[in-house]
């Protein structure tokens, strides 16, 4: 999508470009020129920073995390238990 605002301030600057407009007209294709090429360059950036970010399924759920902490407290028991029967 963000491509067609790159076709457009192209096109508005071929037409700002037009030796018969009067001034005020030049004037106003350069500026929409300039903001299509604004509207580009902010839908480009979207495009590769959501093609490079996670996918929101990977975030662990608190429950997830309830479960992994009593696993890591039940190994640590456990060593704590194998060093003390070892002694």
């Amino acid at each position: 999508m963000h491509w067609l605002y790159l076709l457009g301030s192209l096109a508005c600057l071929g037409l700002a470009m037009m030796r018969s407009m009067p001034t005020l007209g030049v004037l106003v294709f350069l500026a929409g020129s300039l903001a299509l090429m604004v509207a580009f360059l902010l839908g480009w950036l979207n495009a590769r920073i959501a093609s490079t970010s996670r996918d929101s399924s990977h975030i662990m759920t608190a429950e997830e995390l309830r479960h992994l902490r009593e696993q890591a407290e039940a190994r640590k028991a456990a060593r704590g238990e194998d060093s003390t029967h070892r002694s």
